[in-house]
């Protein structure tokens, strides 16, 4: 997992990146879903006015229908690629995919992207250095990978206390000690308003280093 110093620089370099991926490894930390869904997304998936995205079984690892709710950060980064964050009443396109070079298909070139964005959060971690009067050229990165926002964010989500069934949840397993055997049969309840509650506190703490 990434430390809140990673973090931060992850998000910071991210936005510095010129290409689509600038905003889609944002969304991809603070709503925690897979590499490849957060790709596939489409307009039609979304629901501003609910803030929730209904993840379709068949883009689902799992095969399982999957509601994420939207936090207040990926709210605005989505208004944003939408281009519509200075409209009083935004109305998000009705279908579409979110992330895409071509228009037919979602963007891939994720180790070419994630080397981009190490390269950036490097010179991020420079140029805080050389400021702190300690020698640059001494400075590396650590080693991880971009599953490791995903990580990242479920480690997160303990801090205040998230319950392991809405981490579960949130990350749509479905193989968890919470959703197997005797549990998985009783166990029916959708957690949407706990894993709203959870994301919204991982966004704030996300944007709360953001401001540090």
């Amino acid at each position: 997992m990434l430390s809140d110093v990673e973090l931060k620089s992850a998000i910071i370099s991210s936005r510095s990146l010129k290409s689509v991926f600038s905003e889609y490894f944002v969304l991809l930390t603070v709503t925690g879903q897979r590499r490849s869904e957060v790709a596939g997304l489409d307009w039609s998936e979304l629901n501003r006015q609910e803030r929730i995205w209904t993840l379709p079984e068949e883009h689902c690892k799992n095969g399982v229908t999957h509601l994420v709710p939207l936090s207040t950060m990926a709210v605005e980064i989505l208004a944003h690629l939408a281009a519509v964050t200075d409209q009083k009443k935004p109305v998000w396109p009705s279908k579409g995919l979110v992330f895409t070079i071509t228009g037919r298909n979602p963007i891939s070139g994720f180790s070419t992207a994630k080397q981009q964005l190490d390269a950036a959060m490097l010179r991020v971690a420079k140029a805080q250095a050389a400021d702190a009067g300690e020698n640059p050229e001494t400075i590396e990165i650590a080693d991880w990978r971009i599953h490791d926002l995903r990580r990242t964010m479920a480690t997160g989500f303990q801090k205040p206390g998230v319950r392991f069934e809405v981490t579960e949840a949130t990350l749509n397993h479905i193989s968890g000690m919470s959703r197997v055997g005797v549990a998985g049969v009783y166990q029916q309840h959708d957690w949407k308003e706990e894993k709203r509650e959870a994301l919204e506190k991982w966004s704030r703490h996300c944007e709360k280093l953001l401001s540090l």
